[in-house]
């Protein structure tokens, strides 16, 4: 089947994540095999929330010179829907944006992340510097892990949507991955189970009611946060993952993107 976007498609990657088939799995190739005009956001694993977001202009910029188009859209896992956001209110590039499609995107903050730095030993400089230390192992350019968990608090957020409006010139739309239960996906056994108690469905990462934003959201059940952007390559619960993408595109297309 072969499809067609108005504008290019841009993927981006949350926390932890590349711009790889290490992490998008088999997403990027089906999309291609389709027809869809993909690239790469080309962020920092690392990166806080403003470098990140600058990072992905250049990105845009260079696609939209590469490609000729005049708008991109921006397909975003996790933390790439709010660079996204970023990149759209703060750097002024809701003209170049068609659309805003994100998965699993803490949009009010990480309830498990507000646990996290509950605990002092979290905030030495000891602390900062091992995780700092890690990060560079992913090659980032400018990794900050503490700036980027941070960023993502609850409180955080709650500031950073009074800051970032949405713009009436972008389409944005938004979905979640929810576990069925704590066994669906063990690595998430202890997450899933705290943030189930203080915030609902979740995919062992973010609630679902932190990730809906915008004019369209709905829940993927039976996959987890990593699960969903098909890290494992294989279908989870019965979920083919790279078609839950092509609905994606199959929605932005009905919109005219």
């Amino acid at each position: 089947m072969s499809v067609t976007l108005k504008y290019p498609l841009i993927l981006v990657h949350g926390i932890a994540a590349k711009d790889n088939t290490l992490f998008w799995g088999r997403i990027p190739s089906v999309l291609k095999r389709s027809g869809v005009n993909v690239f790469w956001g080309n962020m920092d694993s690392w990166g806080n929330i403003e470098t990140n977001a600058q990072s992905l202009q250049k990105s845009v910029d260079a696609v939209l010179n590469q490609t000729g188009a005049s708008k991109v859209n921006i397909i975003a896992h996790s933390k790439g829907g709010i660079d996204a956001r970023y990149l759209i209110s703060s750097l002024g590039y809701a003209n170049k944006i068609a659309s805003l499609t994100t998965v699993s995107t803490p949009h009010r903050g990480v309830e498990i992340v507000d646990y996290i730095l509950g605990f002092k030993q979290i905030q030495t400089p000891l602390a900062r510097k091992i995780a700092e230390f890690l990060a560079k192992l992913y090659g980032d350019k400018a990794p900050n892990p503490y700036g980027a968990t941070i960023d993502l608090s609850t409180k955080s957020m709650k500031e950073f949507n009074l800051k970032n409006p949405d713009s009436t010139d972008v389409y944005y739309c938004s979905c979640c991955a929810v576990l069925k239960n704590s066994f669906d996906d063990l690595s998430y056994f202890l997450t899933y189970n705290y943030i189930k108690k203080v915030a609902g469905h979740n995919d062992g990462i973010i609630s679902a009611q932190s990730a809906e934003w915008g004019e369209n959201f709905y829940l993927i059940h039976g996959a987890s946060h990593a699960e969903i952007v098909d890290i494992k390559r294989k279908s989870i619960s019965g979920l083919n993952i790279p078609g839950e993408y092509m609905k994606m595109v199959e929605d932005l297309i009905s919109k005219g993107f």
